[in-house]
């Protein structure tokens, strides 16, 4: 399981055996059980996690309410940006929404691969444009999307969420109510259904 995050890192960039074994040597795992929070509001980040099985909630409180606003499965990074880059509090919450093993990384860590392979330090600003611009994506959606194109995309691009998540935290992700939900993906059922043939007279 921990050649995934070596793996990745290939996917983006040539790594030298050496270097692949850097990454293995420095690599810390964890697995932590469903409903353990990774981040609590008002803490400042200090880790980036790359998720190697199973998948972390991000969610706000407004209102006394959750709002999830993102899910990370396998093969991706969680981490609160703003909070890690700046030190400062972040303002939502990071919570396993299963039992989940992910490798936890540090800037102490990330500083000693830099100093060993400087290539890694431009390798990991790839890793972070494609963090950067998953989030502007999902922010963009968020803005001109309606909930139903919201649920669409979601069953489009990523269908295990789908199966894997309450529908209450669903409903609150693409901005609805469970309710409302049921009703989206009812329309959506009627809409996939073919057409009842007329009755010849």
């Amino acid at each position: 399981m921990k050649h995934k995050l070596v793996d990745y890192f290939r996917r983006i960039s040539p790594l030298s055996d050496e270097e692949a074994q850097a990454i293995l040597d420095s690599m810390v795992v964890k697995t932590c059980p469903k409903g353990t929070h990774l981040l609590m509001a008002g803490q400042v980040c200090t880790e980036a996690y790359f998720v190697l099985q199973g998948c972390v909630r991000q969610y706000y409180v407004v209102d006394g309410e959750e709002r999830s606003n993102g899910f990370f499965t396998e093969d991706e990074w969680v981490l609160s940006i703003h909070s890690m880059m700046n030190q400062t509090p972040a303002d939502h919450f990071l919570v396993c929404a299963e039992d989940t093993t992910m490798v936890a990384g540090t800037g102490q860590r990330e500083g000693d691969l830099y100093r060993r392979f400087p290539r890694f330090e431009s390798i990991s600003r790839m890793v972070m444009q494609r963090v950067l611009a998953d989030q502007q994506e999902r922010f963009a959606s968020y803005l001109t999307d309606t909930p139903e194109q919201r649920y669409l995309k979601l069953s489009k691009t990523r269908p295990d969420i789908l199966q894997r998540i309450p529908q209450y935290q669903l409903a609150s992700y693409i901005g609805v109510k469970p309710e409302s939900l049921s009703r989206i993906r009812k329309r959506i059922a009627t809409r996939g259904k073919p057409a009842t043939p007329r009755r010849k007279v």
